[in-house]
């Protein structure tokens, strides 16, 4: 399995672009999404940028990989990193 993280378009090239997440900067394949203009924000996945995203997905994805780094981490009240997550009804709350 594989897992998006939101990186910004810092350079912007015709194939690559430089793209950043919390100073870790990446070249990604730009060929799924088109050239991007700097500050557009893109799920990349493997070193390819897969979507555009808005800042508003950016922003939530970006908190459901720092929730999961937190569990990574042993921390089990991570309730904040997914307050914007809503179950499917049919899962219901937990018991």
């Amino acid at each position: 399995m594989c897992l998006g993280i939101p990186m910004q378009v810092v350079e912007a090239g015709e194939f690559v672009a430089l793209c950043e997440r919390r100073g870790e900067r990446r070249q990604l394949n730009m060929l799924l999404v088109g050239p991007q203009p700097v500050g557009t924000w893109v799920l990349a996945v493997v070193d390819h940028a897969r979507e555009v995203l808005s800042p508003e997905e950016a922003d939530r994805v970006d908190r459901a990989v720092c929730g999961l780094e937190a569990l990574q981490r042993g921390e089990r009240d991570i309730d904040a990193f997914f307050e914007d997550v809503e179950l499917p009804s049919e899962m219901g709350p937990p018991r």
